[in-house]
């Protein structure tokens, strides 16, 4: 065995290299292709069946106006009965079909379920076979057409710092589960329909992002679990993975669990980790991710630029390394907190990297 990993620890770099040398160009002409048709031949989700996950606030409301105002049939997912009833009431007035709430925990498998059996049962519907004169239900059909998953909550402390370590599995129970349970119970009917799992994900999947340790591992957990499903089911269901930068959202209004285990809402906490990096606003993102969706888009980076981040992180991981240290950990000479939190004090700084209704949320609400 020691003999055969010599022998592939010199062949398969050169010979793996050759290879992508060939193999580039006809994908890359094959890719754009694609692209091409894709913008020609659109999915219509006009009377598609649509479960949103998290869908009371930030992307997830934002997504749910996207495909309401196609015309599709919406189940809105939450643990805010009201706030779900808002959205509801707004997806009904610019266009949606047809919209049921459903209020659940996505951090519990059992209520997953649930939600899943609830949206087939609503919107299932019977095929029926005509003899004579008398009609025959021959079987019912289940109907999912997309799953998007959305939910998720995020902490802001460092690993060390962390007092209540029970919140790790808090953060995993929604982050991660929150979308894995939905998505195996959703899969034997998207099967059944031809349909697809949209999965809102991070560029934390693949960026260090200090202070948030134990999301970033669920957002990375999410990312390979999707990639690995889109191999397992093959077309027999599309798959879309969204890794968004910082968005407009309750988190980047300072919604944060501390180090204690407790869900806060501090703006200063907010400063700190998100810092000076620009914030999307959630309904241009909820755009992109619903335009690659329908597009049949394998990923949708939101904004953009970040996707330069990811030839870092393979090539010149140190360079991320120590600008997050510098920008999000280390205290700034002379004080007590890191630059980030200066940087963002400077008169005008958040008006300037933030939407208006993080900066004055009083206002927009």
């Amino acid at each position: 065995m020691d003999l055969v990993q010599f022998f592939l620890n010199l062949v398969v770099p050169p010979m793996g290299l050759f290879f992508l040398a060939l193999a580039w160009p006809p994908l890359t002409f094959m890719n754009a292709c694609h692209w091409f048709l894709s913008f020609v031949f659109r999915e219509n989700v006009r009377g598609k069946v649509v479960v949103v996950t998290g869908a009371t606030s930030g992307i997830g409301e934002k997504l749910s106006y996207e495909y309401a105002s196609h015309g599709a049939k919406l189940i809105l997912v939450g643990n805010q009965e009201g706030l779900l009833r808002d959205v509801a009431g707004k997806c009904q007035r610019i266009g949606a079909m047809d919209v049921r709430i459903v209020t659940a925990d996505l951090g519990h498998e059992e209520e997953c379920k649930r939600f899943v059996e609830e949206t087939v049962h609503q919107f299932g519907r019977c095929k029926f076979v005509v003899s004579g004169t008398s009609y025959f239900a021959l079987n019912f059909l289940s109907v999912v057409d997309h799953l998007v998953n959305n939910a998720g909550i995020m902490h802001s402390y460092l690993f060390e710092e962390a007092v209540d370590v029970s919140s790790f599995q808090s953060i995993m129970d929604v982050t991660f589960w929150g979308s894995v349970y939905p998505t195996y119970y959703a899969l034997p009917h998207l099967k059944r329909s031809g349909g697809k799992v949209v999965v809102n994900s991070s560029v934390s999947a693949w960026l260090p992002m200090p202070r948030l340790a134990i999301y970033n591992a669920a957002e990375a957990a999410l990312l390979n679990l999707f990639d690995t499903l889109r191999v397992e089911v093959g077309n027999s269901v599309g798959i879309t993975i969204a890794t968004p930068g910082w968005v407009e959202s309750e988190i980047t209004r300072g919604k944060f669990i501390s180090a204690e285990g407790e869900h806060v809402t501090m703006p200063d906490l907010r400063d700190v980790t998100v810092g000076p990096v620009p914030v999307t606003y959630a309904e241009e993102c909820a755009k992109a991710i619903f335009s690659g969706t329908v597009r049949g888009a394998r990923y949708v980076r939101v904004p953009s630029w970040y996707g330069v981040t990811l030839l870092y992180r393979i090539f010149a991981p140190e360079l991320i390394e120590w600008t997050y240290r510098l920008l999000f950990v280390s205290p700034a000479p002379g004080t007590q907190v890191p630059a980030a939190k200066l940087i963002m004090d400077v008169p005008g700084a958040k008006e300037i990297l933030y939407p208006s209704s993080i900066v004055h949320p009083q206002k927009t609400e």
